[in-house]
């Protein structure tokens, strides 16, 4: 993990799914006084269809080619912003790249049973359409924690934090580690 703030025009938030990026990230946005933007969202919006969908016609490549896209336009805006990466966003090594150019990476890290819980019932990822959603969830923890740890500048855990509490200590942590740097 990188220890310095290169650049703090722009906050990535990358981690699991059910860390709490979007939630968090959207809070944090706030008290920084920033835009947010949630790639999937984005993503969403652009394609006119929800992402179960783009999964069902376009597969995961179709959908990766398309998150690459809008890392790259969320990136390119000029004012700072939060930016709420998809879990799977840290597979690309360009998409690495480009987040530790572009500002500040936080990695939300989220105990696997609080994970769990907190995805429970949400039909919208496509990755846990399975018969065994914990193994799942272990499985793609374990291919893409390095790549988490490799991007970012800190980390926090968002287990057992409500997402005001963690956007609070998120912006503190934040500006602790910029008179540092």
């Amino acid at each position: 993990m990188r220890n310095t703030l290169d650049n703090p025009s722009h906050i990535v938030l990358v981690g699991p799914m059910g860390a709490g990026k979007s939630s968090i990230g959207r809070l944090l946005a706030g008290r920084l006084q920033c835009a947010f933007v949630d790639l999937d969202a984005w993503i969403e919006a652009e394609a006119g269809a929800a992402i179960t969908a783009i999964f069902a016609s376009e597969g995961e490549a179709g959908f990766r080619s398309r998150e690459s896209r809008a890392l790259t336009s969320a990136l390119a805006k000029s004012d700072a912003s939060v930016i709420a990466t998809g879990g799977g966003a840290v597979l690309d090594e360009a998409n690495r790249r480009a987040m530790r150019d572009a500002g500040t990476v936080l990695y939300l890290q989220v105990e696997p049973a609080t994970q769990l819980q907190r995805l429970q019932g949400d039909g919208s990822r496509p990755l846990l359409v399975t018969d065994n959603p914990t193994q799942r969830l272990a499985e793609l923890q374990a291919m893409r924690e390095p790549l988490y740890g490799e991007v970012s500048n800190l980390s926090f855990d968002t287990t057992h934090h409500s997402p005001e509490s963690a956007a609070g200590a998120l912006a503190t942590l934040l500006a602790q580690a910029s008179e540092r740097a």
